[in-house]
């Protein structure tokens, strides 16, 4: 479906029984929802899965420009209004763990609990993401898909079909789309704001991660208190794909308790 918020149309899968608790799973940079895929198809069971691209991804509406994380926060949010979900667990990837916290920040009452998969409070250097937007918008995905896919997926896991997936993902994404999300994260430092959640929180993070690295993951540990941390061990940072059952199974435990 098609939900129109602050003037994008935003792409949103939604599946689970309506009367579920609301599960929202928000994708990481240059991926879409298709990055949750095995975690929706297993949880939609006990949960209301909503997905949904973010601005410039997937099939919603590209917005030429700088993006920011407490924008993609309030279009999900606004979203969530949309659909009548009051209460949310909320799970995110990478740039979509940053928008979570914006969210948590922005929104205390709507979220439950938090999952944070293989992001972090602020992901330096800056420069180098002003680099990257850059680069794509002269040169097309193309120029940075082999970096970015060795720094999503263990050198073990490339040549599989669903690396061969995610870097497809990577490709179809529009180069605006994907420098604005960029720029958002050059310009995020949410340390102050995520200090003073209270929520129930679950890290995890591969210790193989290159891009977000362990070391990130236990500084939100150790911001949030009452966090739980989870390390995948051989994983990178994508995870939900490389190593699907195991963040299922992590989510499962952590969202059954709370």
């Amino acid at each position: 479906m098609f939900i129109r918020c602050f003037d994008v149309d935003f792409h949103v899968q939604v599946s689970g029984e309506a009367t579920a608790p609301a599960l929202l799973l928000i994708h990481s940079l240059g991926t879409s929802t298709h990055v949750w895929d095995d975690q929706a198809a297993s949880l939609s069971g006990r949960y209301r899965v909503i997905r949904l691209d973010l601005r410039g991804h997937g099939l919603t509406t590209i917005v030429p420009g700088p993006g920011s994380i407490a924008q993609y926060a309030r279009d999900t949010i606004a979203v969530l209004t949309a659909l009548g979900v009051t209460h949310a667990h909320v799970a995110g990837l990478s740039i979509g763990g940053l928008v979570a916290q914006s969210i948590a920040a922005q929104a205390p009452s709507l979220v439950r609990s938090l999952v944070l998969c293989d992001t972090a409070m602020v992901i330096p250097p800056a420069d180098g993401w002003h680099a990257r937007a850059a680069l794509v918008r002269r040169d097309g995905m193309a120029a940075l898909a082999d970096a970015v896919m060795q720094r999503w997926v263990t050198p073990g896991f490339m040549n599989t079909p669903a690396a061969h997936g995610l870097r497809a993902m990577l490709l179809r994404t529009p180069a605006e789309g994907y420098a604005g999300a960029a720029e958002a994260i050059a310009a995020a430092d949410l340390t102050a704001s995520t200090s003073t959640l209270t929520v129930p929180t679950l890290v995890i993070v591969g210790d193989q991660d290159q891009a977000t690295p362990v070391a990130f993951a236990e500084a939100m540990h150790a911001a949030i208190k009452g966090s739980q941390l989870v390390v995948l061990p051989g994983a990178a940072h994508i995870p939900t794909i490389e190593f699907p059952a195991d963040v299922t199974s992590a989510m499962s435990d952590f969202l059954s308790s709370h």
